[in-house]
């Protein structure tokens, strides 16, 4: 028996099919940004005919949406791994390590979400600026969480710096094309991890 669309029930097939184009919005938007990306990259990444598109999601900013849904899912999942490690600074030394293994895309097209950030704030309609600030919200807040449960002062303060080291370093790396960039910082953010 296959997992062909064809064995799968209507609701399912249509189901995994929303997915696919969520999954492949936020990588394509990644890579080419909201303004050069069309209908038609989107539903070729995703495998889909191009009128298909329409039927799940009626407008380009519906797809942004949905990519924004999609990092937010990501991190999420993400946070819940780390979750799993007892100690909050061994927890923020993992988050520094999956940034760092995300150097060579980092080189390549920067942050998923810190670029569709710079990206959404430049157009003039739509909200979508503040909704990709509450993917980023998550973030901080988790972090903040961790360095709360180290004890340190000033735990939202700890939690800018260190996200906005992350994105910092996310940004040279691509500007320069060296993932380098993203290994060295990694390994200077997790010595001043140890030293708290």
């Amino acid at each position: 028996m296959t997992d062909s669309t064809e064995s799968r029930p209507p609701r399912a097939a249509a189901a995994g099919k929303r997915q696919r184009l969520t999954a492949a919005t936020a990588r394509v938007l990644h890579e080419q940004g909201v303004e050069r990306t069309t209908i038609a990259d989107i539903a070729r990444a995703a495998d889909v005919p191009a009128g298909n598109v329409y039927y799940y999601f009626k407008t380009k900013d519906e797809l942004v949406e949905a990519a924004l849904a999609e990092h937010s899912g990501y991190l999420v999942a993400l946070t819940g791994r780390l979750d799993q490690l007892p100690d909050p600074r061994e927890r923020l030394k993992a988050l520094v390590d999956t940034w760092v293994g995300e150097r060579d895309t980092a080189a390549r097209f920067g942050c998923p979400t810190g670029t569709l950030a710079v990206e959404l704030d430049k157009r003039a309609e739509g909200g979508l600026d503040l909704a990709v600030g509450q993917v980023i919200r998550q973030l901080l807040d988790w972090v903040e969480r961790q360095y709360r449960e180290l004890g340190v002062a000033d735990p939202q303060g700890h939690a800018l710096a260190l996200v906005g080291a992350y994105q910092g370093m996310s940004l040279l790396t691509n500007a320069l094309r060296d993932p380098e960039i993203m290994t060295r910082e990694g390994a200077r953010l997790t010595r001043e991890l140890d030293q708290l």
